[in-house]
């Protein structure tokens, strides 16, 4: 597990997701390095992660389809966990479509294909937690507008090479990334490619402003 008192950099692998620590204030950034890359972001309260970034309850918060930046992602308390400060990528991203699993790839012919649930659960081992349930994730870089008449389309990321999105924490976290497996539909373009993820300490603030 990363902690957060020290820069850091880790890429996360095509069809693979890591988790890291977040301390309050800290700041993650998500680069997709090739570009048309998705990204399945988790964030759990650290020590109590039964509580963890809620879709839906986020939505009711910001009466946006994915929050502005500015905006917090609130937990399934309510809470603030994240706040979106900034996203360099054309801005289309989603938080409708469920995590990948075993199940759906089963559904496509595919038994034994890697998964971003899976992906969660190895990542979460890696630093000895659980989750029962797979929580709604943030889909950074995902496209699936939703038409006039609710349906839903699955096109390629719009993202460009080192397009990025940033996260403040607002509680001490462990956020997990899955760079998405997808390569049966066209979400991730032609193949899934890595993301990278770089930690700020939580006195970036202080640094900036001197």
């Amino acid at each position: 597990m990363e902690l957060t008192n020290t820069n850091a950099r880790r890429v996360v692998p095509a069809g693979t997701g890591r988790a890291v620590r977040l301390a309050r204030g800290a700041r993650l950034r998500v680069v997709d390095l090739e570009g048309g890359q998705v990204g399945d972001l988790f964030a759990f309260v650290a020590d109590d992660p039964e509580e963890h970034l809620s879709a839906s309850h986020t939505r009711t918060s910001t009466g946006r389809l994915f929050p502005r930046a500015g905006e917090h992602f609130v937990t399934t308390r309510r809470r603030p966990i994240l706040t979106l400060i900034e996203d360099t990528s054309p801005g289309v991203h989603d938080m409708l479509i469920a995590a990948c699993d075993a199940a759906r790839y089963r559904a496509l012919g595919a038994p034994h294909h890697p998964s971003c649930a899976d992906n969660l659960r190895t990542a979460l081992t890696s630093v000895d937690l659980h989750c029962e349930v797979v929580p709604q994730p943030v889909n950074v870089f995902m496209n699936i507008p939703v038409s006039g008449g609710g349906e839903l389309r699955w096109l390629p990321a719009v993202s460009r090479p080192g397009d990025s999105v940033t996260f403040e924490a607002e509680l001490t976290s462990v956020v997990v990334v899955s760079a998405c497996p997808m390569d049966l539909n066209s979400i991730n373009g032609e193949r899934p490619t890595a993301l990278a993820l770089e930690i700020t300490p939580p006195n970036h603030a202080t640094k900036e402003e001197t």
